[in-house]
């Protein structure tokens, strides 16, 4: 019996079926904003082996705790940090995969990948040049000696985004990667990168990206991906504005801002705020 799933194999073996032949292939969704019991299932369903759970302005203790709690034999949730560098004007998103200290959002770009080196993250670009949020060719390029992959099919794209995406990874020559990047449970598993390798802890995986492991670039098509992938879009566009309005103007600082307690004063001198 051929197994893709490192995660499905332990589930037989401990079955005591032990006549599997290992594929090692893992199916990592690299980019989810949303954890519940829904997303869980979901993943299960779509075949997915592990998901990056990254969601914004929350410090890495909470993001791992919560990793922690919905990892499972079945499905394995990796803690991420999509860390907001610049002010809200000129913000430049980057995500860190493996990080052991926190880094706090609003700090300066030059900072922010000076951290994650030091720290021996994965760094990963979300939604290369999308909008006003996103590093763009000259950045990746600056700092492709710490990038260790591009993003090049995200659900929130248009194909022309999709396209623009890949040419700057190809000059970049940079690996490429696929997420879900899922505000909405539902999205979870639209869009994946498969390693042919296992993986089964966070510390494989930022391995497997760092040393640039073959992953290969997947997507579900047709009428429903086409739909989940509109919803996803119209998200952005509430998150962009009221959304935005109440974080700026109603809910004060984040508790990811630099001058927070948690942070101990080390970013003091990199904050932009």
């Amino acid at each position: 019996m051929a197994v893709s799933s490192p995660r499905i194999r332990t589930a037989f073996l401990a079955a005591g079926i032990t006549q599997v032949v290992t594929a090692a292939t893992t199916a990592v969704d690299l980019h989810v904003k949303v954890l519940e019991e829904s997303v869980v299932e979901r993943a299960k369903a779509r075949g997915l082996d592990a998901i990056v759970y990254a969601p914004h302005f929350q410090r890495l203790p909470s993001i791992r705790e919560a990793a922690e709690r919905f990892s499972d034999e079945e499905l394995l949730v990796v803690p991420g940090r999509e860390v907001f560098t610049g002010s809200w004007r000129e913000r430049r998103h980057v995500l860190a995969i493996g990080l052991e200290e926190p880094v706090p959002d609003f700090i300066t770009l030059e900072s922010a990948m000076r951290e994650f080196g030091r720290q021996d993250a994965a760094v990963l670009v979300p939604h290369p040049s999308f909008l006003n949020v996103s590093l763009g060719a000259e950045e990746i390029d600056s700092y492709r000696d710490v990038i260790d992959a591009v993003e090049t099919y995200n659900p929130k794209h248009w194909p022309h985004h999709d396209r623009r995406a890949r040419t700057i990874a190809v000059e970049a020559d940079l690996p490429q990667f696929a997420s879900s990047y899922a505000h909405l449970w539902r999205s979870v598993g639209e869009a994946w990168t498969t390693f042919d390798r296992s993986i089964n802890d966070e510390r494989e995986l930022v391995e497997a990206l760092r040393n640039g492991a073959p992953g290969s670039v997947h997507h579900r098509t047709g009428l429903a991906h086409r739909g989940q992938c509109a919803l996803e879009f119209a998200h952005l566009g509430w998150e962009n504005s009221w959304k935005k309005v109440d974080r700026l103007l109603l809910s004060g600082r984040e508790a990811t801002h630099p001058d927070d307690p948690a942070y101990e004063g080390r970013f003091d001198d990199a904050a932009v705020y």
